[in-house]
This record gives C-alpha cells, structure tokens and sequence, in this order.
C-alpha cells in the first residue's frame, strides 16, 4: 500500500475539528499525508497539522447568525432536534456555512489531488468535493445524533453550490465513522464503529493538574462558544453552591473573564485553558453544557456528568448521559448541594460511567481504521 493524501474537510468550530484531530494524526503515524481545509484553521495548524483557510476574512459567526434568523419558524434545541424540523433547520444553516467554503476547497482539492476526503458530519463541502474529484468520502461523527440524515439535508440544500461545480448526487464510494458508544444510542452503528480517543488541544500543565486532591476534585466547562456569548453566568448558582460543599471545584473556562460569577469561594479554582483530556483523571466528576466532545472525553476518563444543556444538540447529549445512568441532567438554576452530592457519591452513577469507559476502550481505535480508509484510494 503506497502513500495516501487525505484531505480533512471540517466545519468551523473546535467542537467539529477536534474531533478528527486523532484519526488525522493517525494517518501521519502510518506515513500518509494529511491536509486540513476549513475555515480558520488556527485549531488545526496547531495540532499540527497542514491547513488551508477555507474562508479567509469571513465572520462565521456572522453567517450562522444570518442563517438563523432567515429561517421562517421558531426553533426550540430541547426538543426539535432530531426531527424533520430539526433537520430543516440545521440543513439550512450548515449549507449557509459550508457555502462559504465550497470554492477555495475545490481549489485546494484540484491542486493538492486527493485520494480520499474525509469530512465532519456537518460539513456539505467534503462530499462535494469528493463527488466533484471522482474519490471516496468519508463521514467522521462527532456524537450521538442522526449524523448521516444531517449531512444529507446539508447537501440537499447545497443546491448553488453543487450546481457551480457540476455535482448532482453524493460520491460513487462512501464510509462513515460512527464515534457513539453502542450501548448509548437506540439506533445500529452507522459505517465503522471508532473509539473516540479525545484531543482537546495542547498546553503546559499547570503543577497540580496531575496531582491527586485530598477531597473530590469537579471539574468545570462550558466549551469554548457559550462563554463568549454570555452564557457564563448560568453557572451563577453551582458557584453558590459549591462553597458550602467540602469538594473542589476547578472551572476551565479557556480565555473568558470570570468576574461576572462574583467572588470565587476558596474550594472554586478559575483555571482557565486545561485540557479537558489532561484534567479528568485527576476528576470525581464533571459538569458541563452537554457538547458532544465534552461528554465523550468525560466517557473516556470514566468519569460522572452533570449536563446543564443550553442549546444545539447539547439538550440529546444530556438526554444520552441521563437515559444511559452515567449521570444526571439539570437546568442551570436548579443546581443545588443535593445534585452535587448525588453526583459525586451515588455508587450506580460511578459504575455506569466506568462500564461505558470500558465499552468504548474495546472499539477499534483512529489506528485501526487507517488500513480501511487506505484501503480506498
């Protein structure tokens, strides 16, 4: 088997992008060549990786912001999902999104020449362009939602785009990769079931992050999109409570300010950018906003969540958690001492959590799968 370009087509986003990172590096281990195109790109090119900026100068946010408001009916994330609805929404703002890609993705595609395109489930333009360069794609999941129905309305609503680059349907040749763990989604697997393995970026630990505290150490997130729109403040009342709680309570909140949320008890830490990855094994617990790539890297240490959805598909991933009893959901303001204290001493939690780290730890890893991806070109 000779050498292998792979092409990594994502949507903008760390919770999109991460999550490819352990399949890219993967296929550089093994001697192929990996190019990432999206838009941005920072988070990529510092894992390392070769990047092409899909969308240089564009406010992405911006544009998700334009698509949403130009969608006809009010869309509630807690329960329209995954429905029809749901996937008319979410079609019609990642094709907003991925449009913005499309051309200097073909570009790179055309001078680069790639034997296989790999893209996140929610990007429209990794399977255009697959389908424009006559290569096989492959969808990489990123959580528990009906990825492959999400991808489909993207495309289909790709119209323009797809008509500019003289493509009608989906590439000949098409896989996906199925990241879920079985026991918690009520559907089949979809393609070639893959352990998700975490990246949650680099850094320099601080000291303490690897040592073991003397009492339950919790640790705290809201990914890196809710605290930049004023979202912070939902953590108002877990604050509150945690003074009076004999736990530590860390908040990896990356760059934002956390003096909204007041004065800090001693037992509250604001350690600002940490690996999420780096900083649970040291964890009893984590509570977070319900992202995909928060609530699997919690599975993979092992550890029990407290979901507090706020939006997206956060309010399924906490669903998941809950359904699955490897931990509790909650809305922000009904955070009290008794939740925590269920959460960090409730003996069936633990188990559950420490059954589906074991489940997940038996999957094929990113290395596994870097023969059958191969295996296409």
């Amino acid at each position: 088997m000779g050498i292998v370009r792979a092409l990594f087509a994502t949507s903008p986003g760390l919770g999109h992008v991460f999550p490819t990172i352990s399949l890219a590096h993967a296929l550089r281990a093994a001697g192929h060549e990996v190019l990432v195109a999206t838009a941005g790109g920072k988070e990529a090119a510092n894992a390392g990786l070769h990047v092409v900026d899909t969308a240089p100068g564009v406010d992405i946010g911006a544009v998700f912001q334009q698509a949403a408001s130009e969608q006809p009916e009010e869309f509630d994330y807690s329960t329209d999902v995954d429905t029809e609805k749901g996937l008319e929404f979410v079609g019609a703002i990642f094709a907003k999104l991925s449009g913005v890609s499309v051309d200097l993705t073909v570009s790179a595609a055309e001078s680069w020449r790639p034997d296989v395109v790999v893209y996140s489930s929610m990007e429209g333009t990794g399977p255009l362009v697959a389908a424009k360069l006559g290569v096989p794609a492959v969808s990489h999941g990123f959580g528990f939602a009906d990825e492959a129905s999400m991808t489909e309305a993207i495309f289909k609503k790709m119209v323009e785009e797809r008509e500019r680059h003289g493509v009608q349907g989906f590439p000949e040749v098409r896989e996906s990769i199925d990241v879920a763990p079985p026991s918690m989604v009520d559907r089949p697997v979809r393609g070639w079931p893959m352990r998700y393995v975490p990246y949650n970026g680099g850094g320099v630990l601080p000291e303490w992050v690897l040592e073991r505290p003397a009492r339950p150490r919790v640790a705290v997130t809201l990914g890196t999109v809710l605290t930049q729109v004023g979202a912070l403040t939902s953590l108002t009342k877990l604050v509150d409570v945690a003074r009076h709680l004999d736990a530590e309570f860390v908040l990896a909140l990356g760059d934002a300010d956390p003096s909204p949320l007041g004065e800090l008890p001693d037992n509250v830490r604001a350690a600002g950018w940490v690996p999420l990855s780096a900083l649970l094994p040291t964890c009893a617990a984590l509570v977070h906003h319900g992202g995909a790539g928060s609530t699997l890297t919690a599975i993979d240490a092992g550890v029990t969540q407290l979901v507090l959805p706020h939006g997206a598909d956060q309010y399924m991933n906490a669903d998941a958690v809950a359904r699955r009893g490897l931990g509790l959901r909650s809305e922000p303001d009904q955070v009290d001492a008794e939740l925590i204290d269920r959460l960090l001493t409730d003996p069936g939690l633990g188990r559950v959590a420490s059954e589906v780290a074991d489940e997940i730890a038996t999957l094929p890893r990113p290395a596994d799968l870097v023969p059958k991806i191969a295996g296409l070109a």
